[in-house]
């Protein structure tokens, strides 16, 4: 049975995700408060978001613009979306 969790970002019970998947303290309150598909849905955001920006994950700046934008998606609830990006049209 999935570990069930009030989610902050999607204000809703949902399920949890399994184990922090980041490191550190902040990893532990992603694990408390966010939950899968709203996980889900930063990872597609972060993946743009190295794409458009051409970000090195090799690079401590990049992390930290993407540790700063992960924190203002889950948290803060901002639009956090990759400059240029367009969707694609159905």
């Amino acid at each position: 049975m999935a570990r069930m969790i009030h989610c902050r970002k999607l204000n809703r019970e949902a399920p949890g995700l399994d184990y922090p998947p980041y490191p550190g303290d902040l990893g532990v309150r992603i694990w408390r408060e966010i939950s899968k598909d709203a996980w889900a849905k930063w990872q597609d955001i972060q993946t743009r978001l190295v794409n458009e920006n051409h970000l090195s994950l090799a690079d401590p700046e990049a992390r930290k613009f993407l540790a700063d934008r992960m924190k203002a998606f889950l948290f803060e609830d901002q639009d956090v979306e990759a400059q240029g990006y367009t969707p694609p049209s159905a």
